[in-house]
């Protein structure tokens, strides 16, 4: 009988000390009446997993299926920084909407845990606990306003589609394991690279259906039906954190299963993602054009940055992928303060979430009008805004790889973006307001605004920081 080894935990450390703290945010639920208390103790459990992470050694354990590297440690980090803004936004937004309870920040830290697990997956196992996790996590949290038909119709719907995702998902791995004998990566991309594509169609099949797991995941077209419903009926706080971190998750598994396992054969599955980057930009922004929820709008618009994303694996380079990591911290920043303000406008008898409920936003609050027109213009990608170099790296990152045509595309469809996004800010600072709005800000909310604001501008000004981090997280990848 062969003796046990204990293996190395050090990797493995803040994906345990986020589990215990997940643990001690639920048992404490029991304890404090003040649910603020929750959202303070969430906030510094992920201060405590940043310290932590920033300790772990870049290492392989548990036989290579956990990986700690550069690239989960920057994947790690939109995630932490995801739940702290999330938690900033929503300490007043639950009051309002009768849901304070404490459960929530215990689901938002379950949700991350299994995030964190899918970006060091080193093997399908691991990959498919770690999202299992977030997504029922996230199911949860999507119908958390239980007397609302519309977030119980969110959570159905995310529910009955996510479970068709992790079928594809599963069915996938089952042929890849029958067929090589393993479900680890390195061992996979080894078999490819003996036998190829064409040795077994099998392998081929199991590319397409990864590839359609994860389009599920990222909110691609045609996987996309979930999310404009999801969005809306969803608590405003739960969009802004399902539209960056379990996308952002999404996209970690998709650079690291089909740049290591099936990066031999790039061509290949390129040629299967490129109808779908331009399908999703396509139908991103041209649905997003009718829209007048703005909720419904911006998932559209999540759809849509999804496509622009997918160029930087579509290049399959390490400046490529640089770039997609670039790009979603980006949009973290920006999508979460263009919720925050929509949060911001949810009082008592009043939602806020049309279009037309931002008329005369700019002479009533002029400082939340131009908190939302610095956001539209990043998600536009108009200069000196972050989203403008986000996109900027995107876009050249395909061209170096030879495909400039499909940056042409992408560059058409941003153009026909600005239409939804600036059509806010008409309505901010051209119309009159026909009623008076009131703002429900709160000193937690104004510092989200005031990070994510910042972040914006300054990432827009000086990139070169974030991108060199970027780029050195993938040199070792």
């Amino acid at each position: 009988m062969p003796e046990f080894v204990m293996p190395d935990l050090a990797p493995v450390m803040p994906e345990i000390v986020m589990t215990i703290l997940a643990l001690v945010t639920l048992i404490a639920d029991i304890i404090f009446k003040r649910k603020e208390t929750l959202a303070i103790l969430s906030i510094a459990s992920v201060v405590l997993v940043f310290f932590v992470l920033f300790g772990t050694p870049f290492k392989t354990t548990f036989n290579g299926m956990f990986i700690a590297d550069g690239y989960s440690l920057f994947f790690k980090l939109i995630f932490l920084l995801n739940v702290v803004l999330t938690v900033l936004i929503s300490m007043r937004y639950l009051v309002i909407e009768r849901v304070n309870f404490g459960e929530y920040y215990s689901l938002i830290l379950f949700a991350t845990l299994g995030m964190m697990l899918m970006a060091s997956a080193g093997d399908l196992i691991v990959l498919y606990l770690g999202l299992e996790l977030m997504a029922l996590s996230t199911y949860i949290l999507a119908g958390f306003i239980t007397y609302d038909m519309k977030s119980n119709e969110a959570a159905m719907k995310y529910f009955l589609l996510g479970a068709f995702a992790s079928a594809f998902l599963l069915y996938g791995i089952s042929m890849i394991y029958g067929l090589t004998g393993t479900t680890d990566l390195n061992a996979i991309s080894e078999y490819i690279i003996l036998n190829g594509l064409t040795a077994n169609p099998v392998v081929m099949l199991s590319m397409i259906l990864f590839a359609v797991a994860f389009s599920f995941k990222i909110a691609a077209v045609p996987f996309h039906m979930w999310a404009p419903d999801a969005y809306e009926g969803a608590p405003t706080s739960v969009t802004a954190f399902m539209s960056v971190g379990p996308k952002a998750a999404g996209f970690a598994v998709l650079g690291r299963v089909f740049l290591i396992a099936f990066g031999s054969v790039r061509m290949d599955w390129s040629a299967v993602l490129i109808p779908i980057a331009i399908l999703t930009m396509g139908v991103g922004n041209i649905v997003a054009l009718s829209q007048t929820n703005i909720k419904r709008m911006l998932a559209y618009s999540s759809i849509a940055h999804a496509g622009y994303a997918l160029l930087g694996i579509i290049a399959g380079t390490g400046e490529g992928l640089a770039s997609v990591m670039n790009y979603l911290l980006i949009y973290a920043f920006m999508n979460i303060g263009a919720f925050a303000v929509i949060i911001m406008l949810r009082t008592e008898g009043f939602k806020g979430d049309t279009i037309t409920d931002y008329e005369g936003l700019a002479k009533s609050h002029p400082l939340a009008a131009a908190l939302m027109l610095v956001f539209m213009f990043s998600l536009t990608g108009i200069p000196p805004t972050a989203g403008f170099m986000g996109k900027l790296y995107i876009f050249m990152s395909a061209v170096y790889a030879g495909y400039t045509w499909l940056v042409v595309v992408a560059v058409i469809f941003s153009a026909i973006s600005a239409y939804f996004y600036l059509r806010i800010v008409m309505y901010m600072y051209m119309r009159e307001p026909k009623e008076s709005v009131s703002l429900a800000a709160t000193p937690a909310l104004g510092i989200a605004l005031a990070i994510t604001a910042a972040a914006v501008i300054i990432i827009g000004v000086l990139p070169s920081a974030v991108v060199s981090f970027a780029r050195a997280a993938v040199a070792g990848f």
